[in-house]
């Protein structure tokens, strides 16, 4: 009977991050509502809370399967990228871009998402976001190979912002102006200023 009813409720957390992943990607963060969720699942609102502590933890579920199709991106478009770090560094920020221009609201999730002050996101996702920090330390630390691994971690998460920032600005052409074609080269400016002038 356990086993049954684990399996019942391992069913449920499934269909529930499924149906908040197409509803996140097609609506946006703030369309999450636990009624809609709960109809569309075929099941009680309470059931939700009995798989997830709240919505904040489905989306946190949501976002993990988000970051690794980011990751997955990054992969392939750096298995044809040249050896030359600085331009593994471009090429991974511009496939960045892409994913964010190609999952708008998905990608905004990972950011949008609130927690109480305080309170760091599960081991798992921060598991995720380091696969992703990773692809842009391993460069870093060939380019800058004298670097120790805090002054590394700390440059990679400086890069990452900058890039995000552009993304996410140049995203917003309403407020930054910046034409999307021009992203890419922006952030190709950027990073091989950057890297060079160390």
């Amino acid at each position: 009977m356990a086993r049954k009813t684990e399996s019942r409720r391992k069913e449920l957390r499934d269909n529930l991050v499924i149906i908040a992943e197409r509803t996140i990607a097609s609506d946006g963060l703030g369309a999450l509502r636990a009624r809609d969720l709960a109809k569309e699942a075929g099941c009680a609102v309470g059931a939700i809370y009995n798989v997830f502590g709240d919505l904040t933890d489905l989306t946190l579920a949501v976002n993990a399967r988000t970051f690794h199709r980011l990751g997955a991106d990054v992969a392939e478009a750096l298995a044809d990228a040249p050896q030359n770090p600085v331009e593994q560094l471009v090429i991974m920020a511009q496939a960045y871009h892409r994913f964010a221009a190609q999952n708008h609201f998905s990608w905004r999730a990972l950011f949008d998402v609130e927690r109480a002050p305080g309170e760091a996101a599960p081991d798992w996702y921060l598991q995720e976001m380091g696969r992703l920090f990773a692809y842009i330390s391993d460069p870093l630390a060939v380019i800058f190979p004298d670097k120790d691994a805090t002054e590394i971690a700390l440059m990679t998460r400086a890069l990452f912002s900058s890039v995000h920032g552009i993304v996410l600005l140049g995203l917003d052409e309403a407020s930054a102006g910046v034409p999307s074609d021009d992203i890419d080269r922006m952030i190709a400016l950027v990073l091989r200023q950057i890297t060079t002038s160390e």
